[in-house]
């Protein structure tokens, strides 16, 4: 059974203390999910999120990717979970980073933004956002620290970016330089924990001009691929591998030249996650879902509670 925490104060299990003495112990209601998955608790060091925008099924199983098959031996994947609906872009990573669907952050379209939207969400912060992963973390983790690249303009907009150390967006799909920011943002705070978003829309862009299957947006998943291999070359060279968890997430798949429907081409997209504690080389057959990310990512740094608004449910078979 999930346990759950209000997003203004949150309860933290005593491995969470253990980790990082900074944090304060408030009564956490003890889970069976903490017990069984000590190993993750207390090596989670960085999460590191690799954001695919477009990322299909098929799309995966065509393109060559070595270096991705190499880190993904060390964890375990998933070829049915399940987007958000609308299977377009801005809810669906909304949904990952907060743990909720549309129903409770209120993001149902690329076009939102805060001053303009159909639906309020559920809960918000001071500021009027929904909470995020980045807000959870930050006011439980004093030392936490929180990066975002990007290079779609819309995607920052649901995300209140006072809870971010460092943002960078790249236009005209660049995204090289930020996987350079973000190695060296890994390596600045390599003695705190840390989360970085890591996005890229090109796989997107390329599947909208030439079609999703197309050779073209192949060779976009292609590329990418080698830009994760020298990230991971770079983090095993400064000695931050073996203690980063990372999650490889996208928000739909597509055909023809677009989505947005619910055909399992669009609906049903790779999902994985790899690092200390977690199954090496596994394939995650349990239901899944985007709104799981977030509540993975704060079972990973030592919570096992999350908001009471949240939704998303830990898939507990990743664990070792």
């Amino acid at each position: 059974m999930k346990t759950r925490m209000n997003s203004s104060g949150i309860s933290v299990c005593f491995l969470a203390v253990m980790i990082f003495s900074a944090l304060t112990f408030v009564g956490c209601k003890s889970s069976k999910s903490a017990s069984r998955n000590e190993q993750a608790t207390k090596l989670a060091k960085r999460v590191i999120i690799i954001g695919l925008d477009g990322l299909s099924v098929p799309g995966y199983k065509t393109a060559k990717h070595a270096n991705l098959d190499q880190l993904m031996a060390d964890g375990v994947i998933s070829f049915t979970t399940r987007t958000v609906m609308p299977s377009v872009t801005l809810p669906n990573w909304t949904s990952h980073l907060t743990s909720s669907g549309p129903e409770q952050h209120g993001v149902d379209g690329n076009g939102w933004t805060l001053q303009k939207h159909a639906l309020p969400a559920i809960e918000t912060d001071a500021e009027g956002y929904y909470p995020s992963i980045f807000k959870i973390l930050k006011d439980s983790m004093p030392n936490m620290k929180t990066a975002y690249y990007y290079n779609w303009g819309n995607l920052i907009n649901p995300i209140n970016q006072k809870y971010l150390d460092e943002v960078n967006f790249q236009e005209d799909d660049m995204y090289y330089d930020n996987y350079n920011k973000a190695l060296n943002f890994a390596k600045r705070n390599r003695q705190n924990p840390t989360l970085i978003f890591l996005y890229s829309v090109h796989t997107d862009h390329a599947g909208h001009k030439h079609k999703w299957m197309s050779p073209e947006y192949i060779t976009a998943i292609e590329e990418a691929d080698k830009a994760i291999g020298e990230l991971v070359a770079d983090l095993k060279s400064e000695g931050l591998y073996k203690d980063t968890h990372f999650l490889l997430i996208t928000d739909h798949g597509g055909k023809e030249n677009g989505h947005g429907g619910m055909s399992p081409v669009e609906m049903n997209v790779p999902w994985a996650v790899t690092g200390p504690g977690i199954k090496k080389g596994a394939l995650l057959t349990e239901p899944n879902n985007n709104t799981n990310t977030a509540a993975v990512i704060m079972r990973l740094f030592g919570f096992s509670e999350t908001p009471k608004a949240w939704v998303g449910e830990v898939p507990e078979s990743i664990f070792e």
